[in-house]
């Protein structure tokens, strides 16, 4: 991942002398070698993998290993700890889903989904997203989709060098953080170069 252009010089790696040694063995293990998979199955690895890259952004460069980690979750068993009345549980939802993505990939453009284009994966996949609260292969497509971005999300989102890309400074245990309000930063942390939301000359 390049140097974050937001937060220029900010790496929250620098504080892990700051953390206690769980949870700098925690952040640390995120950026080692991805584990391997004992969940999914090959067929199902290779949409999980195409399908995740696409929601994320990482199909030029997979930086977060969001597929392991989604299945290392899965595999043990740690879940969101819910799932709707509607849905299977999360990991029966995944197969069925990564199957449907298939089943229209083959049944639309006749190869399967880690097969296709780029931009015809983006389109198949945003089909499931417009659909809102119709059926999609016997799923609730709205449930689909928070499935998928739920565990996107969490895998992405908790990893350090995706921290640096949005200026999170990280756990700050058992030190803590003193400075809380908008704008109201700790010494390790940098301001966004960002101006997100500009506000017009006289309001």
């Amino acid at each position: 991942m390049s140097a974050p252009a937001r937060f220029p010089g900010f790496d929250v790696l620098g504080e892990v002398r700051h953390w206690d040694d769980t949870t700098a063995g925690v952040v640390l293990a995120r950026l080692g070698p991805a584990a391997a998979l004992h969940f999914f199955t090959p067929a199902e690895e290779a949409v999980g993998r195409a399908l995740f890259d696409q929601l994320l952004g990482q199909c030029d460069e997979r930086v977060v290993p969001i597929l392991e980690m989604v299945d290392a979750r899965l595999c043990e068993g740690e879940t969101d700890g819910w799932h709707y009345h509607d849905m299977p549980e999360d990991g029966d939802a995944f197969r069925a889903s990564f199957a449907a993505l298939d089943e229209d990939a083959n049944a639309k453009f006749g190869a399967p989904f880690a097969e296709l284009e780029r931009p015809i994966q983006a389109d198949l996949i945003r089909a499931v997203q417009q659909l809102g609260q119709g059926m999609w292969h016997g799923l609730s497509a709205d449930r689909v989709w928070s499935l998928w971005t739920r565990y996107a999300c969490t895998a992405f989102y908790s990893h350090p060098l995706v921290w640096n890309e949005i200026g999170f400074g990280g756990p700050a245990y058992p030190r803590g953080y003193k400075n809380i309000g908008i704008d109201a930063r700790e010494p390790w942390e940098v301001a966004d170069t960002v101006d997100l939301d500009p506000v017009s000359p006289g309001e």
